[in-house]
This record gives C-alpha cells, structure tokens and sequence, in this order.
C-alpha cells in the first residue's frame, strides 16, 4: 500500500496516430508551450519530455511523433523510436480524439499496444470541447472495445476540463519515487532543439499541405552577443527538399521568410525571457527524407 504521504514520480508516454491533440494535452498538463502544435499531421518529429510537478508526484510526460504505416526512411525511424519508447515508461495515454470516428490507424495502435504487455494503457478521448456529450458516450464505449484499458478518461486541453482527473491517473501508475527532476524544471530538450521546434512551428503555418515532412530546421548556433548581454544571436538553416519548396517557404520577395522569423522570434524570446536576434537561412537537401546521412546530418539517428 502506497502511504498517504508518500511520493510517486515515473514516465508516462503518450501515443496516438497523427494530428489527435498530444502535443497539445502536454503542453496544458507542464503548464507551458514545451512541444510544437499544428493542425498538420506528423509535425513532432522527436521524443519530448514535459515535466508536470505536484505536491505528491511529478510526471515525466514523453511526447512522441504519431505512429503510422511509414512511407519513407524518416517515417520508419520516426516508429522506431516511438515503439522504443514504448518499453522504458511506466505508463501509457492511448489519445484518440472524440471527434472523429475510430479509424484504421487508431486499430492499428491498439494492436501494437496489446503486444506490450507489463505497462498499464489509459485510454484518452482527447478534444472533448469539439464534441457533444452524446458523442463523447459513444466514443468512450468505442474505445473501450478495441483494447483493454487500465482506464478511459475523456479530456479537453483547451478548456481544461478533466486534466486534473487524468494527471491523478497517471499518477496511480507510477512507482512510488523521489522526484527526478529539479523543482520547476519543465522540460529535459536542449535548448537549441527546442528553437529549433519553434521556428519549425512557425515555418508550418499556412503552407501547402505537403510541406510539414519536407521541413527540417538545424540551429547552427545561439550565443550572446559580446557588447549585448540582453541579446540572444541565433543562426539557423531551414532545409526543404526541392527548390519549389524552398520557393514556397521564401515567398514572393521574401515576405513569406520575415514573417515566419517574425513569429518564430516571439515564441524564442517568450521562451528564453530575452531579446533574440534571429539569423534564418533557407536550404535544399534533395530527397533528405530517405537518404541516411542527411537524415543524421539533420540529428535524426539510427
């Protein structure tokens, strides 16, 4: 029996197919923008931990791109590492949005997850704030029969609702534990990973749909300035694979690059608390996709 004094503290991955609201979920549950969101799917490109601290738990929350029928060399690593993840947590979120039917994608996932066995999976019925009470009823029995769940919580990150009952289950299913993490520390991503998301972010609003996958982003430095210590330089390279991507990511004179450094530079500033001068660069990496060494190159490993 756990003492009520005791302290839990553990990792929670949260999985879905693309575009269900995960980055999303953890973003409210820190408290704070730690992954990037789009209404694109397949834009979390890697591993994200958030950090939830409470008085009796902290939950390392692992954030993970969308587990789909992979087309290209990326989308097979990008499996990979989240089938990886899969083994090392002490709790799995299942998130699957009450809005939309159950699809081929959402049976594909729970097939994968009843081959994991020793850890618990909590079903969660995400972007409850898009759905009626009726349709949420159905999707929770939905849900319920295409797996075996610890639980079935419904949620809604944008209005809030049902988050403090989902963290409390989360937390039933962590070992007891000191915390693992400073207080207040809200995410273990280097910083520069993290800009570099941002301007990814920035960089997927309003394009073309075939875009978000093209799009990788390298920071190839962040220093103060030497007569500035208020000012942040930071150099970065967009990559896309061909030349009427970069066109398209560019714009007609350049508009379209200044506005995306324009928004990319706000979110770095909010997020680092200083003045950022933000140096953005666009590149080609033909095919970079399925081509091994630019895929390291671009910090997606083996």
């Amino acid at each position: 029996m756990t003492s009520p004094d005791s302290h839990r503290a553990g990792f929670a991955c949260f999985v879905g197919r693309p575009n269900v609201g995960k980055s999303t979920l953890m973003n409210a549950l820190v408290g704070t923008k730690v992954a990037i969101t789009s209404s694109k799917p397949q834009t979390t490109r890697r591993v994200i931990r958030g950090i939830v601290h409470r008085p009796d738990a902290q939950i390392i929350i692992v954030d993970t791109p969308g587990l789909h029928r992979p087309r290209t060399l990326l989308g097979e690593r990008l499996d990979s590492l989240v089938l990886s993840t899969l083994t090392e947590v002490d709790a799995i979120a299942f998130c699957v949005p009450a809005n939309e039917a159950i699809g081929k994608g959402d049976r594909f996932i729970a097939g994968k997850l009843a081959a994991v066995k020793k850890t618990p999976v909590i079903a969660v019925v995400t972007k409850c704030d898009l759905a009626s009470r009726d349709q949420i009823a159905q999707q929770l029995v939905a849900v319920s029969e295409i797996g075996e769940f610890a639980d079935v919580v419904p949620v809604s990150a944008q209005s809030g609702e049902q988050l403090d009952v989902l963290s409390d289950v989360i937390v039933s299913h962590l070992p007891e534990s000191p915390p693992l993490y400073e207080d207040g520390q809200l995410t273990d991503e280097p910083e520069q990973v993290l800009v570099g998301e941002l301007i990814r972010e920035a960089a997927l609003e309003g394009v073309r749909d075939e875009l978000p996958h093209s799009i990788a982003v390298v920071v190839d430095e962040m220093m103060t300035r030497e007569d500035r210590d208020d000012l942040l330089d930071i150099y970065a390279h967009m990559f896309v694979e061909r030349p009427s991507q970069k066109a398209i990511v560019i714009g007609h004179k350049g508009e379209r690059l200044r506005e995306v450094g324009t928004r990319a530079r706000k979110q770095i500033e909010a997020l680092l608390g200083t003045r950022v001068y933000l140096d953005l660069r666009v590149s080609v990496a033909k095919d970079w996709q399925r081509d091994p060494k630019q895929l390291r190159r671009l910090g997606f490993y083996d």
